[in-house]
This record gives structure tokens, sequence and C-alpha cells, in this order.
């Protein structure tokens, strides 16, 4: 990453993880002329209720597993998501680019905005823990406290740095993965957030500090997805690292999820699974029409959904066919984030 100004790398990742690319391929023959959302988020609740978060379009709801989808965003002010969890109770927390977090108790039917003691509304990545929720902001790690719906910084050290990706292992250790300073990590009852000193170096040779993923398998192995390196592997909490991804066709990383069936990982350039660790590598995108993925969860044993630059799709067997569920998802060219400042 050390090759490029920092200022212009910046914006080139804002904009590829926004956007999935600039250029937008012709529309195929039948499919309807309205252009498709740039899916962004998703959650579910059960086996058929699910979310979607579009970037510049809001939020939508499906309650046939994605079959047809409706607005659900009303009181939500910003319609750029970036992030939506599930909390314990069945509450949807959506995290949005310039609008904050808002919550819903009524299965979308109307939101607040629960954003006292934020610094910045930009929230990259909402993380539910049992009773806890977490928040990636552009000012580092908040928590929300449940009395009183206040937020407050988890620990020093994060001030100002823009937190992509959070994760949580079984001894409280949460993880922070970052906007250019790589993996931070924070322990109950520390004095604040520490960097991980040996980094992510990816078979190049080149430090990765651009982190956008982070999840830790049942086995409690941490692992990590780049900007634009792969993906790494710790063994032992985050002290060291591997690259597992050589093997695989693209290095920008949009997610990662586990079962029992492999691991699978979302790209710039389609979905792929390992069942070996990383040796190798299965593409999974029969169905696909849109590969630039930006969002992949799980909703149940072997069922998957897949958030696009263009539209959302799901997956019924693991993800080896895919079916596109855009009823529902089309719209206008949506508005540039900055004009609606």
């Amino acid at each position: 990453m050390n090759r490029f100004g920092i200022g212009l790398v910046v914006v080139w990742l804002w904009m590829s993880s926004a956007v999935g690319g600039l250029a937008a391929p012709a529309t195929p023959q039948g499919e309807s002329e309205q252009k498709l959302t740039s899916i962004q988020a998703l959650t579910s609740v059960g086996n058929s209720l699910i979310y979607a978060g579009s970037f510049g379009h809001g939020l939508f709801r499906s309650e046939d597993r994605g079959a047809t989808w409706a607005r659900s965003g009303q009181g939500v002010t910003d319609p750029f998501i970036l992030t939506l969890t599930t909390g314990r109770d069945g509450a949807i927390y959506v995290g949005t680019f310039r609008g904050g977090v808002f919550r819903s108790r009524d299965r979308g039917t109307s939101w607040q905005a629960i954003n006292s003691g934020l610094k910045h509304l930009e929230i990259k990545s909402l993380l539910a823990a049992g009773e806890v929720l977490y928040a990636g902001t552009a000012d580092g790690v908040y928590q929300l406290s449940a009395a009183n719906d206040r937020w407050s910084v988890v620990a020093t050290g994060l001030s100002d740095i823009l937190v992509h990706a959070l994760a949580l292992s079984s001894d409280g250790t949460l993880f922070a993965g970052t906007s250019g300073k790589g993996i931070l990590r924070f322990k109950a009852q520390s004095t604040g957030w520490v960097r991980q000193q040996q980094g992510l170096k990816d078979h190049e040779g080149m430090v990765e500090n651009f982190i956008r993923v982070l999840t830790i398998d049942p086995e409690g192995s941490l692992y990590a997805g780049t900007f634009d390196g792969g993906v790494f592997r710790s063994i032992d909490a985050g002290v060291t690292w591997r690259a597992i991804s050589r093997a695989l066709p693209n290095d920008s990383i949009r997610g990662i999820l586990f079962n029992s069936r492999g691991l699978f990982v979302a790209t710039g350039h389609g979905i792929f699974k390992t069942v070996d660790k990383g040796k190798q590598w299965m593409p999974l995108n029969k169905g696909l029409t849109s590969m630039s993925v930006q969002v992949l969860i799980e909703s149940g044993a072997g069922l998957l959904y897949a958030g696009t630059s263009e539209g959302a799709f799901r997956s019924d067997d693991d993800g080896q066919t895919w079916r596109s569920i855009n009823q529902g998802l089309e719209g206008e060219e949506s508005p540039a984030p900055f004009s609606l400042r």
C-alpha cells in the first residue's frame, strides 16, 4: 500500500468499495431497463426475513427470502447504507455514511436515530455481541449503553481513525480493522488499543494496513480480509499472521464467512470457497450476473445471500448456484453522497 500516495489510496479505496467499479455493463436482454441497486449490507432475522442496505437508495425489507422487496426506511435520513446487524432481541441496527446509527424495534416499519455521544456519523461497521452493540466509526470504536442509548468510546488510541471491521473473541478481546493502521486489539481492563506489531505481509512482502473484514472461526482463528492484499489467518489471537489467498484470483476482500462445509470469501470478482485453509479456492459463481460482490451472509444451513454492485442474489445450495432476487430493488440513478450534505 505504501507505494501510492496515501490520500489517493484512501479515495480510491472508498470509491471502489462503495460502488464496485465505475463501468456498468449493458443490461442483459429481457431484464428491466431500470438500474439495479448496489447492495452494501445485509442482515437476516430467522429464515425468511431479510434486510438490505443500498448505497443511495436506502433500506429494503423482504419477508419471503428475497423473492420480493419493499422499502423499509421511514426515519432513516441517509440513503447511503454501509452496514447492518441484528441484535439478540431482534432489533435491527443500520449504520450510514453520514447519518449515524438507526434502530428499528418493529420489523423495519419505523426507525429512530441513536447518535448521542458520537463524534462522527460515518459508521463503517456494527457488531452485536450479546447485549452489547459496538460501532466502528471515523473516530474509532464506540459502545452503546443500553441504559440511556448513549455511545461512549471503548478505549483510547483510535481517535480520528476509520474503523472498517470489528470482531470479538470468546475471551472478550475486541479486534478492530482500520484504514491505514492495520489491526488493533483491546482487552477488558487494559489501558487502551494495542496495534498488532507483526503486521500482515502478502506474498510480495508488502504490509497490508487497510483492513476491510474481520471474523473469527469456531476454533478461535482470526481472519482478516484486506482491500487489495487478500486474506490472512492468525492462530494466536493476532500476534502473527499468514497469507492464505495466494491461489485466490482476486485480492479485494469484501466478506468472509464460515460454516461446517468450508470458508467462503466474497471478492471484487466473485465468491470462492476453500476447505483446506486456503491451499485451494473453488469458484462459486454460477448464476451470478454481477461479480463485484459487496457483502455475503448466511441465513440457515446452506442458505446464502450476496449483495453486489448490481443487486442481490440468493443461493439455496451453499453457493453452488445463485439466483437473482431483485424484484423491488430496481431504482433510478442514485444521487452522489456528497451532494446531499
